[in-house]
């Protein structure tokens, strides 16, 4: 699979982050970024939030008012298999950036506003499996930019048990060919 940069997404604070061309990213995370609660985000193994188009436009097709960037997430991906990430797999973002997922993100209120009626829980990983977003520490620093390809470096395999659907029947991300 051919994944890419759908979208940098940085901020003074809170969400939504806003869109972005080119960033740097170090070990601190994409500089220009800033995070109101550092009890629960950033830091050296939630340095960049991560989240797939692909999950984003389910949920817009299921009425939530969600886009690139309104839950926090710092690099927006695309064309990967998100169930095919999770917390020991490796990235390179662009020609030089390399990060190692470290966790599912653990939503809060402050995107409620991305949700349909406010339930932002919608992308909890415990209940919702395999439709979290995902925090990831940087190993190598570098600048990226949008559109750069994205790797999935061989290693771990992810701890996610996929994707459900309304039924409850686990299935495969979609990036769909269609």
């Amino acid at each position: 699979m051919n994944g890419y940069i759908h979208a940098l997404n940085r901020s003074d604070g809170g969400v939504p982050k806003l869109p972005a061309e080119r960033a740097e990213i170090t070990r601190g995370g994409l500089v220009g970024d800033r995070q109101q609660d550092l009890k629960h985000h950033g830091g050296p193994d939630r340095a960049l939030c991560l989240y797939c188009l692909e999950a984003i436009e389910q949920l817009q097709a299921e009425g939530h008012p969600i886009a690139p960037g309104s839950t926090g997430e710092n690099v927006t991906l695309a064309g990967l298999d998100w169930n095919a990430l999770g917390p020991g797999v490796r990235l390179v973002l662009g020609p030089e950036v390399v990060v190692e997922i470290t966790s599912y993100t653990v939503p809060c209120k402050t995107i409620r506003d991305s949700f349909r009626d406010g339930k932002f829980t919608r992308i909890s990983e415990k209940l919702h499996p395999g439709w979290s977003r995902l925090y990831a520490r940087v190993l190598r620093e570098g600048w990226v930019a949008v559109g750069d390809a994205v790797q999935i470096l061989p290693g771990a395999p992810p701890k996610r048990a996929g994707r459900r659907d309304e039924e409850g029947i686990a299935s495969a991300a979609t990036t769909s060919e269609q």
